[in-house]
Order: structure tokens, then C-alpha cells, then sequence
């Protein structure tokens, strides 16, 4: 079986990993601020602070900018779950609008219907690793700048909507040849086990906000917040005489360890070429695909964007949902895996029951009934790619009676 999203675990990834690990220090410590900095230099954010998860980072950072009952959060309903249940543990309401046609990015039209006085962050998805359109949302934020009423000191010194962008699968894409997490105000990464850098568990928030903002205040802070809002973290207290610390909030415990910066470490310096490979994998799908008669494959390089290629998000043009499925089923029997991204979240039962329905969605419901992701990752070998066109045109000509 050709498996959908391994991790790339070799021996320099077992090396730095037990070399961490015999360093006595396998908590937050050198590496995860090497790590960091790292993070900083390579997107060309401000300040970068490492954390166990999106989750955990995305939810720290919402609470942080005051976001609370009685706010609204805008963001694309074809998202997986977690991009929406940090909103609801805020007590904000998740307000969900629909996607492109041609990206499976959120619609600009339907955010500017979608703002209001009660709006304190956007939130778009690079789903897949392709950029959202960030230069015309900063656009719409601008023109509905008189609706915004902040809330917090935080707000009230941007003074107006923030963008918070959820990358979690855009980690070293590009948009307008700047990388993401140097474009929104604050962006959260993934670095979970199927995505394209992995720390096994872990995520990081980068910081790009206006020169006004202090980020050597922002990164302290954040470190207090993730360390159960702890003065001082494990190393700092193994310091001579340094033992005693205060705690100055009731925070979260959401840290990286330096066992998963370690593996974070090797991604990151041989990430360029993991990039080359998942462009040439898809470069490969797309010259297997673009020409039959049922085939929509997706975008992922434009004048703007270059995408992280985190998703082969093919589409087959005018099926059902079952027919879709019965697809899958059939290229399972290949010996391939393939999944789908996302189901929309009125899809699911948590969000159906707080009264969200999927007919206000007709584009998610179009892109999610049609699509299935297929394999990419670095150790993918041009033969196994050769397997899974095989396995995709001989399932889609069966299921379709072709």
C-alpha cells in the first residue's frame, strides 16, 4: 500500500533527535529557541513563538488579543474543525462564509458581507498551501474600518480588524514573493505528523504587526502565557540561585520540547528540497490529469502565489458525492491511499447541532463532494506517482463507465 502522508524520519532526524535527548535537556530549551529564531529568519516574521500545536497556539493568541463573548471571528467554512473550535472555547462565534470555485480559499465577496461592528478577526486558510488573496482582505479590512470597536489594549492599538492567518498548511509558500508568515498580522503554523515540516506535535505563531508593536514584549509575554504563566521557564530556573519564579497569570501549558525542535531543526534546513520534490510530484499529477475529460486539478502557482504543495487536491467534474466516494473505495483496491480535505464543517455533527447547515454553502459542498487529495510527500519515488495516476485513471473509468 502506498501510504497517503508519512513522515520523513531518516538518520539525521534520528541523530538530532538522540542528540537531544542524550543532552540531558529535553524540554523547551536551546533548540526550541534555535528553532524559533529559525522560523523568524526563514518567513522574515518579526518574532516567532514556538508551541505544541496550531490548537494551542491559535487559541493562546485569540484570547490574547481579547477576543470573548459576544465577538465574531470571520473565516472560510471548508476548513478542518480546529480552525473553528479555538473560536467557540473564546465564547466568540465562529461566522463561516463560503469559498472560491477555483482555489478552495475564502470568497473576499462574501467577507465583505460578512463584517460587522461585532468582527474582531479574520481568520483565512491557506487550505492545501496556496495563499489566500491577503492584499485585497487587507483591502476590505481597510474600507470597513469605521465598524471596528476594539476591546482590548491590543485592539485598540491596531485599530481595526486583525488578520490572523491559519497556515497550517502554507508553511514556505509565497505570496507577492513574500513568504507566509511575514504578509497577515499574526500567522499560525502546523507542524503536525502529516504536514510538510513536522515536529511529530507542534506549531508556531509568527508575528508581523505593525512597527508600534513591541515584539521583544510579544514574545515574553507569549512566554509566560504557554508555560502556565510562569516568570521564568525549566532552564532559566536551573540558573545558580535562580530557583524561585512568580506566576503572573492563570496561563496555558502549550511549550515545544527541544525532542520535537530537534526533528523541527533537520526539516527546516533541508526544506527547500522537500519543496522541489512535492512541485515535482504534482507537476507529475497534472500532466497525467489535465487533459482527460473529467479532470479539475487544482491551482497552485500564479503571477501571486506559490503554493507550499501541501494538497494535490484533484476534482472530478460533475459526480456526486458518492460516485466520489465509490472512487476512493476503488483506488484503495489499488494499494493506494488517498483521503479528502475538508468535510465542511456543517458536515459535521458538532456543527450542525449549533444550527450552521450546509445549503448556505453550495460552493464548500461542490469543492468537498468532487474532491480527493492524493499522495505527496519527499519520499515518494517517480514509480509510486506512476502507481497512482494508474490507480486514479482505471478507478475513475470504472466508477464513471468511461
Amino acid at each position: 500500500m502506498i501510504p497517503f502522508s508519512p513522515p520523513r524520519i531518516d538518520q539525521a532526524v534520528i541523530d538530532e533527535v538522540t542528540a537531544a535527548l542524550q543532552s540531558g535537556w529535553i524540554t523547551t530549551g536551546p533548540r526550541t529557541k534555535q528553532f524559533e529564531k529559525e522560523i523568524s529568519a526563514y518567513c522574515n516574521a518579526k518574532t516567532t513563538i514556538a508551541v505544541s500545536s496550531w490548537t494551542t497556539g491559535m487559541e493562546v493568541l485569540l484570547r490574547w488579543w481579547g477576543v470573548g463573548p459576544g465577538d465574531e471571528v470571520i473565516l472560510p467554512v471548508y476548513t478542518y474543525c480546529a480552525s473553528a473550535n479555538v473560536i467557540l472555547h473564546t465564547g466568540a462565534t465562529p461566522v463561516f462564509v463560503d469559498v472560491n470555485a477555483a482555489d478552495f480559499n475564502l470568497s473576499l465577496e462574501k467577507v465583505a458581507e460578512k463584517i460587522t461592528a461585532k468582527t474582531k478577526v479574520i481568520m483565512p486558510v491557506d487550505l492545501g498551501g496556496l495563499p489566500c488573496d491577503y492584499a485585497e482582505l487587507y483591502k476590505l479590512i481597510e474600507q470597513k474600518k469605521d465598524l471596528f470597536k476594539a476591546a482590548s489594549p491590543q485592539q485598540e492599538k491596531l485599530g481595526r480588524i486583525l488578520l490572523a492567518a491559519d497556515a497550517a498548511h502554507s508553511f514556505g509558500a509565497l505570496y507577492q514573493g513574500k513568504r507566509v508568515g511575514s504578509i497577515a498580522d499574526i500567522t499560525v503554523f502546523s507542524f503536525h505528523a502529516v504536514k510538510n515540516l513536522t515536529t511529530a506535535e507542534g506549531g508556531a505563531i509568527s508575528f508581523h504587526l505593525p512597527a508600534d508593536f513591541d515584539h521583544n514584549e510579544i514574545y515574553k509575554t507569549f512566554n509566560i502565557k504557554i508555560l502556565h504563566g510562569q516568570s521564568k521557564d525549566a532552564l532559566a530556573k536551573t540558573q545558580k540561585g535562580a530557583w524561585r519564579y512568580d506566576v503572573l497569570e492563570p496561563g496555558f501549558k502549550c511549550n515545544m520540547t527541544d525532542i520535537q525542535a530537534a526533528i523541527g531543526l533537520i526539516e527546516l534546513g533541508r526544506y527547500q528540497e522537500n519543496l522541489d520534490r512535492r512541485k515535482q510530484i504534482f507537476e507529475q499529477y497534472d500532466h497525467a490529469f489535465k487533459n482527460t475529460s473529467w479532470a479539475w486539478t487544482p491551482l497552485y502557482e500564479n503571477q501571486e502565489k506559490i503554493s507550499s504543495y501541501h494538497l494535490y487536491q484533484l476534482r472530478i467534474k460533475e459526480i456526486t458525492e458518492a460516485q466520489r466516494d465509490a472512487i476512493i473505495q476503488e483506488i484503495f483496491e489499488h494499494d493506494v491511499a488517498v483521503n479528502v480535505h475538508f468535510q465542511p464543517l456543517p458536515l459535521l455533527s458538532a456543527y450542525k447541532n449549533l444550527g450552521y447547515q450546509i445549503t448556505d454553502f453550495p460552493q464548500a459542498y461542490a469543492n468537498y463532494s468532487t474532491e480527493i487529495s492524493l499522495p505527496v510527500y519527499y519520499d515518494l519515488n517517480d514509480e509510486q506517482v506512476k502507481q497512482v495516476i494508474a490507480a486514479v485513471l482505471a478507478s475513475v473509468e470504472k466508477i464513471l463507465n468511461l
